[in-house]
């Protein structure tokens, strides 16, 4: 149809249509906005799970490393720090940005669970573009960059990877070259997609502190001196044994450094090394209780040298007069009564006296009690009145003392696996049972918490005081059915010693 042919009213019509199909042409389907809003939500899912793995190396480290070393591992422990407030920093910038998308975007639509205007067109680019917000945000990630690289050693930087970089793009687009601001949030960008274009810088941000992270608290894995030679040790508690006495020996594997050349002493002594290794050599010509402590220099990789000291050592120079056993175990438990029978060859029973230093002892005529309060180790001496108003000591012997093992934690019977639904529903209580423990010794549940996990549904995670299911927990119990998951976490006893102790977690199916 010709131009000039056209009444007025037709160019009209003409004009409208024409500009109905821009706005068309302009319009994004709600499909395509879901999806950006669906992309937003799992970004932020992403985030906070790398968030979370962060909080948990920190937390490992804070409860291994730092308490065990902190010397070394305080520095490494501050840097890692600084990572995450580098992150923090431009994280906290990005939020403001999207608090004033929320508030020109009209806040959230209940209904969709997105802005109300997620479709808006002109709020991202009239905040990012016109406003210049896009090239303070550039400026703020590469920065960011800077200083997370800044962080790691020279050698670490070239094999980062993480996509944590504003560029502008370098290929030709028009007339000149895209700027990552436009690229980013340029005209006909929806306001949801700008939100998932800035949740997804945050989620490149975590994942860059994560990689720093990992990378800066590694440094306390790194060996610190080189170890080249591997022997298997063995190392009893002695070698002089009594009939009837088991003998009882660690076997174990060590390694060493041979080109190291250590400086070892024994009681200020210095060895002679040979192969990294020092032998201590002593003459037993006295009768007698002696200690050694042996103390070995090393060099280290990084230029300094660390002192490693060895437990006290104990040697008893003696002829064998006397002989302390215990009746159970070679050990002393604390919180329960360890029976010791006590005696010496060519001596009355009634003539022998026994003391205890490090616990109480009581009982006579070679039958005695041991009592004990404190982990470490006690000493049993033994004395004989070998003539009327003259006594000798004829031995002194030193035991462990150790706690009760932790006992475990049982439902039903069972501490993990397969049970009944309808088994699962019959338990009321939960029990700390002590199992190939020669001693009696009981230990009552204080609290525990019980997590009902059904398929497809939330987790229902209840706590009490006590051994007892509470009523809450019974009726949470009466609703499960096959392919529940039972958990008791948390779980703490006392036994004898009164120390609280945490139990394994019970898991459970019903089937």
């Amino acid at each position: 149809m010709a131009l000039g042919r056209e009444t007025p009213r037709q160019r009209m019509i003409n004009i409208m249509y024409l500009v109905l199909l821009a706005m068309l042409a302009l319009n994004v389907s709600d499909t395509v906005l879901d999806a950006f809003k669906n992309i937003n939500d799992s970004l932020e899912t992403s985030r906070a799970n790398v968030n979370t793995s962060v909080e948990q190396l920190f937390a490992a480290f804070e409860n291994t490393k730092l308490k065990e070393e902190p010397e070394r591992a305080r520095p490494i422990y501050e840097k890692a720090k600084q990572a995450r407030a580098i992150v923090a920093t431009l994280n906290d910038y990005i939020n403001t940005l999207k608090k004033e998308f929320e508030k020109r975007g009209g806040g959230y639509d209940e209904d969709t669970g997105d802005l109300s205007q997620r479709d808006n067109t002109d709020i991202a680019p009239g905040l990012m573009l016109n406003q210049k917000k896009g090239v303070e945000l550039k400026e703020k990630i590469n920065q960011t960059r800077q200083k997370l690289l800044a962080l790691l050693d020279e050698k670490d930087r070239g094999t980062v990877t993480f996509s944590l970089v504003a560029a502008d793009d370098l290929k030709k687009r028009g007339n000149g070259k895209k700027k990552w601001e436009e690229i980013n949030f340029g005209d006909g960008t929806p306001l949801t997609a700008a939100m998932a274009i800035l949740t997804k810088i945050q989620t490149d941000a975590q994942n860059a502190e994560s990689d720093v992270v990992k990378r800066i608290l590694g440094k306390m894995d790194q060996a610190v001196v080189n170890l080249d030679q591997f022997a298997a040790v063995a190392v009893a508690p002695s070698s002089y044994l009594i009939q009837g006495q088991p003998y009882t020996a660690e076997v174990f594997l060590t390694a060493y450094d041979s080109k190291s050349d250590p400086s070892i002493s024994v009681n200020g002594s210095p060895l002679q090394v040979s192969n990294g290794k020092g032998v201590y050599n002593v003459n037993t010509s006295r009768e007698g209780v002696f200690t050694w402590t042996g103390i070995v220099k090393v060099k280290q990789t990084d230029g300094t040298v660390k002192e490693y000291r060895t437990p006290e050592q104990r040697y008893q120079v003696s002829r064998p007069s006397a002989v302390v056993s215990p009746d159970k175990m070679n050990v002393l438990y604390i919180g329960v009564d360890n029976p010791l029978s006590v005696s010496a060859p060519g001596t009355p029973a009634d003539k022998i006296k026994v003391n205890m230093s490090g616990g109480s002892l009581s009982g006579a005529n070679g039958k005695y009690v041991a009592r004990v309060s404190s982990p470490g180790t006690a000493k049993i001496s033994v004395s004989a009145e070998i003539a009327p108003g003259k006594v000798q000591t004829l031995s002194s012997t030193d035991f462990r003392v150790k706690r009760i093992p932790d006992p475990i934690a049982k439902f039903g019977g069972k501490s993990g696996g397969t049970m009944a639904s309808v088994a699962l529903k019959a338990q009321n209580a939960l029990f700390a049972n002590l199992e190939n423990f020669d001693f009696d010794a009981k230990f009552s549940i204080t609290k525990f918490t019980m997590i009902i996990a059904k398929p497809r549904a939330d987790a229902i995670v209840l706590s009490t005081s006590g051994n007892s299911l509470s009523a809450a927990m019974k009726s949470a119990l009466s609703g499960i059915g096959p392919g529940t998951r039972v958990i008791f976490d948390n779980i703490i006893a006392v036994g004898p010693d009164k120390t609280p102790r945490q139990l394994n977690a019970v898991a459970l199916s019903a089937n």
